[in-house]
């Protein structure tokens, strides 16, 4: 049960109107800042790192969970950055432009 059947649940003679925003829980919402996008090496072991300015930590989740989904790779959300196992940064700056988002690349 998602939140618009709870809340169709709760109030049942509400009708939403058209000025209202209806957000849907996968809709990313859009960054003001620049996403930076960098290549590192952990461990003598390939990462693409993401470091994000602003944004809630429910929706960098899901971003990182899009792009593992996508590249077919494993990785991690923690304290605002998005790693990524691999050198994968053209194709995941690819990917978040088309979502409309501004990237930054740093470095080589």
């Amino acid at each position: 049960m998602d939140l618009q059947d709870q809340l169709r649940k709760l109030f049942p003679d509400h009708v939403p109107t058209a000025d209202e925003e209806v957000v849907e829980e996968n809709e990313l919402r859009m960054q003001q800042e620049e996403i930076i996008c960098k290549f590192e090496k952990r461990n003598g072991k390939p990462h693409t790192i993401l470091e994000v300015v602003n944004g809630s930590d429910e929706n960098l989740k899901l971003l990182s969970k899009e792009i593992k989904k996508l590249l077919g790779v494993g990785g991690s959300y923690k304290e605002g950055k998005i790693i990524i196992q691999g050198n994968y940064r053209d194709k995941i700056m690819q990917f978040l432009k088309d979502k409309g988002f501004k990237v930054k690349r740093v470095g080589g």
